[in-house]
């Protein structure tokens, strides 16, 4: 792995060749948006349906922590491999593919016979959500001026916080009142509508600049790029500990009834959006320097939890905080297209396989801590020491920037 930087390894992303409309730039980022709402509801879905999959596939609940494990592992392994297989085709034929293969792949959890199809087609169903946040995130940047490429990657990603604020607490309350699998299905009709609007609004660009895979592989393997996705994949788990276990920490902490588990999912979808709204502003402004804000602030806010858990109105405030820690997502995909040179798809899939590896190392270890009887609010601390080691990692990239003379766009 090298810490040298290549020529092109802070530059920005290149434009649009052809300048677009305000009006069509709004519909593409509006169609991007609706399919990061579809992988948001999918993703979040287990999470909220935990009780309910776990009694229609007879299984227990730290098994169903394994299948939000299966879907994170297909991210992790989807988005480098079918960013490498994909970079010779035009972004928006990319996006097509990607988004016609995530409405099959919710099709199938909607259909699963039992618990280890389950796990397979989760898996399956991760393989290209890395890859079209990736791709998606670099067309909102080439179609945007240089000063607001961190908002338009913010919007892409809003279509993930309203998710987690309508479509997540939707697909509970539909999987609750009917079935579980009515959640995924719903998704792959979102997903199908999105290849529709992707298709109608983002047109055709016959001066994109030629990808070559070898270059973009030769360019990700340098000291900056692994340490940006390194910080995702350690600092992000905390999120997900706390989150993958909402559900169960609601009923048996504090106290709550079933029916309330939607609410608890609308309070950390309105801090997704306050946070992924939040990132965009922020990395316009600190760039590099917000990634350390907003771990120390992650930190704060999951030591906070354990305590607030055990009544109503502070677990809502607390999750809403939680859900704003969804601004690091926006923070690092904006850092990495800066620091990536030639390697823009692949270093912006890839943000996506470490978020991922921080969603199945977050429910693994809360997992973990819930089994050794630390209890449910245990997730907290753990998920505060992940953060923590995160801003370790973030220490490390700024040393070694300081030292190899590689810009990060934070001063």
């Amino acid at each position: 792995m090298s810490s040298s930087g290549s020529p092109g390894a802070a530059a920005s992303v290149p434009p649009a060749a052809r300048p677009l409309s305000p009006r069509t730039v709004k519909l593409i980022l509006f169609a991007l948006g609706v399919g990061g709402f579809a992988i948001g509801t999918s993703e979040f879905a287990v999470m909220g349906l935990m009780p309910e999959i776990a009694r229609g596939l007879g299984i227990n609940e730290p098994q169903v922590g394994h299948v939000i494990s299966a879907y994170a592992l297909g991210v992790v392994v989807g988005a480098p491999l079918l960013a490498i297989l994909g970079a010779r085709l035009p972004r928006r034929t990319l996006l097509l593919a990607l988004m016609g293969f995530y409405a099959l792949g919710n099709l199938a959890s909607a259909l699963s016979p039992g618990y280890h199809a389950m796990l397979l087609f989760r898996f399956i169903a991760g393989l290209p959500h890395g890859a079209y946040f990736g791709v998606a995130a670099l067309v909102a940047a080439s179609i945007s001026p240089p000063e607001q490429r961190g908002q338009a990657v913010g919007r892409v990603m809003l279509g993930l916080a309203i998710a987690l604020l309508a479509g997540n607490p939707l697909a509970t309350w539909l999987g609750q009142v009917l079935e579980w699998r009515y959640a995924f299905g719903l998704v792959a009709l979102i997903a199908l509508m999105t290849v529709a609007m992707v298709a109608r609004s983002l047109p055709p660009d016959p001066d994109e600049p030629h990808q070559d895979p070898i270059r973009e592989l030769r360019d990700f393997n340098r000291k900056p790029v692994w340490l940006a996705l390194g910080i995702g994949a350690i600092g992000f788990a905390g999120m997900f500990c706390v989150f993958s276990y909402l559900a169960p920490t609601m009923t048996q902490v504090t106290g709550l009834p079933e029916s309330w588990i939607p609410l608890g999912l609308v309070a950390f979808g309105v801090g997704g959006i306050i946070g992924t709204l939040g990132g965009g502003w922020l990395y316009d402004r600190l760039q590099f320097s917000a990634v350390a804000l907003l771990l120390a602030w992650s930190t704060a806010v999951l030591l906070v939890f354990p305590l607030a858990a055990h009544a109503a109105w502070s677990l809502l405030l607390v999750v809403v905080a939680v859900g704003t820690m969804g601004a690091l997502a926006t923070v690092l995909q904006a850092h990495l297209m800066e620091v990536a040179g030639d390697a823009q798809t692949l270093a912006a899939a890839s943000n996506h396989s470490a978020f991922n590896a921080a969603n199945a190392l977050g429910p693994w270890l809360g997992g973990m801590a819930i089994s050794a009887g630390l209890g449910w609010t245990s997730t907290g601390y753990v998920g505060a020491a992940t953060a923590v080691a995160g801003l370790l990692v973030y220490a490390w990239a700024r040393h070694d920037a300081r030292l190899s003379k590689v810009p990060l766009l934070a001063d």
